[in-house]
């Protein structure tokens, strides 16, 4: 009977250890309720809607009857439903398998892998590229893999966040230049001359505002101080430029950006994975240092099936390019026309400026009752004062469904104050 006086002393000496975790758990659940009402009080709660139909302009929403057009994906070119690229997912789920269960450099590697790296990299003219499972990624890795205390990182004070937590990664100094202010830039690189290299890292097109970093006058500085640029492309590449191949192309300086990162799930098919391109020395040196690549299973087969196809379809014609620029051009001067503020300009992101919180998430609630998919953002995804509900013009809306989505605005804004 040793073992049970044992046992029963262990059970009874367990009991304060398990009420001191109960005690623990009861304050954790304390902590969070008061973040999550803090967040409740300010009108900036975010709601989930599900969609139950595929991708697209036209969508059917849990517990809402009837379709739903659709204004807040990134679906820019509307590949993210085309048979054409769903087909040649299938294909590549058929020969390829559903996943590689492993990493890259152990046995996570197949043939579409590569061939849609070196495809990537023909299509924005660079030596070589690299896949990740999302733009969030390859930011992580990009950074820490390639600056040391030696370096400088000068970023636009609005960056992506994940572009911000990839330069937290990394031990470079960091110098932060005000949102599309050259002269600032300026004078920060004029502090960074002390440092081996100097990088500087902008969106190409920012997110929540839709407008466009100066490029042409960035990379001047950068010739003129010595300094390298990084581009993120995600909200760029596939529709902006003549061909598509983003900010750079758009504003002829393709050959002068040295790093691009940008992702396969907005433009390109919309599923997930991300990438760099840029010089090929760069891109080995990634493959034997940036932790997500390394520590990350291989992208899909199929999400590599869809995004191939995309690219092809993308560089076969330049139609869907102009088709979307015509419908921005449509629903920004219109909105603008009936007494909106439209933030950026050009971009296929356009947000409708509202200032208050609450104001924003109310009125995309009333747009969807109106039978208009759009999200209210407020803080802390834009600063305090600047919600907006942000509204993304795909290539496959019609003039139609533009035009009713400005009717649905107008009503609304005039029913919430927001016009007169």
């Amino acid at each position: 009977m040793m073992w049970a006086g044992r046992v029963f002393r262990a059970a009874l000496s367990g009991a304060p250890c398990g009420h001191r975790a109960q005690s623990a758990l009861a304050q954790l659940r304390g902590v969070l309720e008061e973040e999550l009402e803090g967040i409740r009080g300010a009108g900036t709660w975010k709601s989930e809607r599900v969609i139950t139909s595929r991708q697209g302009p036209r969508i059917h929403v849990d517990g809402i009857s009837g379709g739903i057009l659709n204004f807040c994906a990134n679906n820019y070119l509307g590949l993210s439903s085309h048979p054409e690229v769903i087909q040649a997912g299938l294909q590549a789920l058929k020969e390829f398998g559903a996943g590689l269960s492993s990493v890259r450099f152990i046995c996570g590697t197949q043939s579409i892998h590569k061939d849609l790296e070196a495809k990537i990299a023909r299509f924005h003219q660079r030596e070589d590229a690299i896949l990740y499972p999302s733009c969030f990624d390859a930011n992580a890795g990009l950074f820490e893999a390639l600056l040391t205390p030696e370096d400088a990182v000068l970023s636009d004070e609005l960056n992506h966040a994940s572009i911000i937590d990839g330069i937290r990664l990394c031990k470079a100094h960091k110098y932060r230049y005000r949102h599309l202010d050259m002269a600032d830039l300026e004078a920060k690189l004029q502090e960074a001359q002390g440092h081996r290299l100097r990088l500087v890292a902008t969106d190409g097109a920012f997110s929540m505002d839709g407008d466009i970093a100066p490029l042409q006058e960035i990379c001047c500085l950068a010739s003129r101080y010595g300094a390298l640029v990084f581009v993120d492309e995600c909200h760029a590449t596939g529709f902006l430029g003549a061909t598509g191949r983003g900010t750079d192309e758009l504003l002829g300086v393709m050959d002068q950006v040295t790093i691009v990162n940008s992702t396969l799930g907005k433009a390109l098919g919309g599923a997930s994975g991300g990438y760099t391109t840029g010089p090929g020395s760069l891109v080995s040196l990634l493959r034997q240092r940036a932790r997500p690549y390394l520590f990350s299973n291989s992208l899909p087969p199929a999400v590599v099936g869809c995004a191939s196809k995309a690219l092809d379809l993308l560089m076969e014609s330049n139609a869907i390019i102009q088709s979307m620029a015509a419908k921005t051009q449509r629903f920004r001067s219109k909105m603008e026309a009936a007494g909106f503020t439209i933030s950026g300009a050009n971009h296929p992101i356009c947000p409708v400026m509202l200032g208050d919180a609450r104001l924003a998430s109310c009125m995309a609630d009333d747009m969807l009752k109106r039978g208009i998919f759009v999200i209210g953002f407020s803080y802390p995804v834009v600063p305090k004062g600047k919600a907006r509900i942000r509204v993304q013009i795909s290539a496959v809306h019609s003039e139609e469904d533009i035009d009713r989505c400005v009717e649905a605005f107008v009503e609304v804004g005039r029913l919430h104050g927001a016009l007169p």
